[in-house]
């Protein structure tokens, strides 16, 4: 039995824009662009394993039924599309929270389909991945290749993609305790009250070229369900005034839907003081990363 371990990064949304205009399948209109983050989830593959569907063991649990995992659909997609034999044992380590707004299981799904394109010999462009990738989500297409990327349609299509950033990005990340929002009940306050979208394009050139710097992103951050986040769950709003308070915090918001917020900071030494101090004030969560 051969095995294999992947790591399975975390996002965050540098600008969210969603628009009260639906498309044919129900789903908003959005702009995304989102950086990945050199931390999150493992996801380990082995194969030949089992019965002739996937097994998927996760760490932490999560009630889930296993057909409704991500990483489970995923790799059931795939195997529909191109014809292969899903005996497979995928094990996810979990260490990105739930209900975060940082892709924990969209990566997981994403990674899943990496590594089984790799153990069925399928080339990981070939549009049969990205369709299985979009059936199982909206932000599983970025990770198959998460460069800084801006998101298009519902925020499942890709539009461009840009150089990893030259320069190392500090950010710190702030979770508060307890529940969290979930994407359906933050659309559904959407829809009663919002911001409207602004313009990525300034954002897209910054990065366009790779050079962009931590002060001239953190200039150009938005998403307009921040306030909604905000407004759903007051925890969230009491960790994003803190973490914007904070010295050495160059800006921030919260990361998709919540419940995670994130601040972009000068140093990583600065991110972990901040990230060790929430911890010590909210409870919760808190880390301090790169974007990757």
């Amino acid at each position: 039995m051969e095995t294999r371990a992947y790591a399975a990064p975390a996002k965050l949304n540098l600008h969210l824009g969603i628009y009260s205009t639906l498309d044919e399948r129900g789903y908003h209109k959005a702009d995304s662009v989102m950086v990945a983050l050199d931390l999150g989830d493992w996801v380990t593959v082995s194969a030949p394993y089992g019965d002739e569907v996937p097994t998927v063991v996760c760490t932490p649990a999560v009630d889930v039924p296993a057909e409704r995992n991500t990483v489970y659909r995923a790799a059931m997609a795939l195997a529909e599309a191109t014809g292969s034999v899903p005996a497979v044992r995928i094990e996810v380590q979990k260490r990105v929270p739930d209900q975060a707004g940082m892709g924990g299981s969209s990566s997981d799904a994403a990674t899943t389909l990496r590594a089984l394109c790799e153990l069925w010999d399928v080339d990981p462009a070939d549009e049969r991945v990205e369709q299985a990738a979009r059936s199982v989500g909206a932000d599983v297409p970025f990770f198959l290749d998460p460069v800084p990327t801006h998101l298009v349609g519902a925020g499942d299509v890709v539009g461009q993609k840009f150089l990893h950033l030259a320069q190392p990005v500090p950010v710190v990340l702030a979770r508060p305790q307890g529940p969290g929002v979930s994407t359906q009940v933050a659309y559904a306050a959407f829809d009663q009250q919002h911001d409207a979208p602004v313009d990525p394009g300034p954002l897209c050139d910054a990065l366009r070229d790779g050079n962009a710097s931590g002060e001239e992103l953190a200039a150009l951050l938005f998403n307009n369900l921040d306030p909604v986040a905000c407004r759903l769950l007051p925890a969230v709003g009491e960790v994003r005034s803190w973490l914007l308070g904070q010295d050495g915090v160059l800006g921030g918001q919260v990361t998709g839907s919540g419940s995670c917020v994130f601040g972009i900071c000068r140093t990583f030494d600065e991110a972990q003081r901040i990230a060790a101090q929430a911890r010590s004030r909210f409870g919760g969560w808190a880390q301090a990363a790169h974007f990757a």
